[in-house]
């Protein structure tokens, strides 16, 4: 790795923010800790932003050389307010960006698949991190981990298909290279765990570790939109529901070997994964 100057990450209580920020603090590596209520961040400077509110911008990117993106939540065109922000960024000595999307969203494809089209043209150094879904995805606040905790039942329109799962850990560690390595990996990068797994798999390795009984419950696409939209606008949730249908179409049935390459370390299996937050 090469010395850096400030690292600003955006989203740094978040999930993929937060591990990113400790692994940068903990190589030694300056931190500016992005959210909007400036929560502390050990060994990181912490910082209010709101990708909504341009005046609190200027001073999270003082002094700044690189960042990492995570875009607005929920934003179906997170475009209209990232690429303002990038282009600025860039007028402000920002030479390297970091950019997290999805493995679900090509370049030029929905939502921030624009800005990973845009960000070549912003920065000679940059990347665009598309993992697949999240193990802690089972382990955290996300709507599969309360309903495993309340319920004991995962409910998904994916059927049998599968998912090169990922930990957030090692999609840091990737983050934390793509950001500090002395050149840049200019490309976008697919991670995954090391195996592709059914959510009747995931199921199984729950109940293994926990002891409680977990059953995976399926859903036809419709059924899993409108139980979604109960919680979110039903564009949102129809969203959704068809990443699971594409998942039960093989949209996701994928293993890479980016982790390894990138990090030198294999990527996390889920079970050990599973074991080490549930512990």
């Amino acid at each position: 790795m090469t010395t850096t100057g400030t690292t600003l990450v955006i989203g740094a209580t978040g999930t993929t923010g937060s591990r990113t920020a400790a692994q940068l603090t903990a190589a030694g590596h300056r931190v500016r800790a992005a959210s909007r209520r400036a929560a502390l961040v050990p060994g990181a400077e912490p910082v209010p932003f709101d990708w909504y509110d341009s005046a609190t911008h200027a001073a999270a990117l003082d002094e700044v050389d690189r960042v990492y993106l995570i875009p607005p939540l929920g934003d179906s065109d997170p475009a209209a307010i990232m690429l303002p922000f990038l282009r600025r960024a860039r007028a402000t000595g920002v030479r390297r960006a970091v950019l997290l999307s999805s493995s679900a969203i090509p370049e030029g494809g929905p939502a921030v698949g624009t800005v990973h089209q845009a960000l070549p043209e912003l920065f000679e150094e940059w990347a665009v991190l598309r993992p697949s879904w999240f193990m802690q995805n089972f382990t955290g606040a996300h709507s599969h981990a309360v309903s495993i905790r309340e319920d004991g039942i995962i409910s998904t329109a994916a059927g049998s298909g599968r998912v090169g799962f990922v930990d957030a850990e090692d999609i840091a560690a990737v983050a934390v290279r793509a950001l500090t390595d002395e050149q840049a990996p200019n490309t976008d990068l697919i991670l995954t765990g090391p195996e592709a797994l059914s959510y009747d798999d995931i199921s199984t390795i729950v109940t293994d570790v926990t002891g409680r009984r977990v059953i995976h419950h399926r859903l036809s696409f419709e059924q899993m939109r409108d139980q979604l939209a109960t919680l979110m606008p039903v564009e949102f949730a129809a969203m959704l529901a068809g990443l699971d249908r594409a998942i039960a179409e093989g949209a996701e049935d994928r293993v890479t070997d980016t982790v390894q390459r990138l990090t030198g370390s294999p990527a996390r299996a889920f079970r050990a994964v599973l074991e080490r937050e549930m512990r």
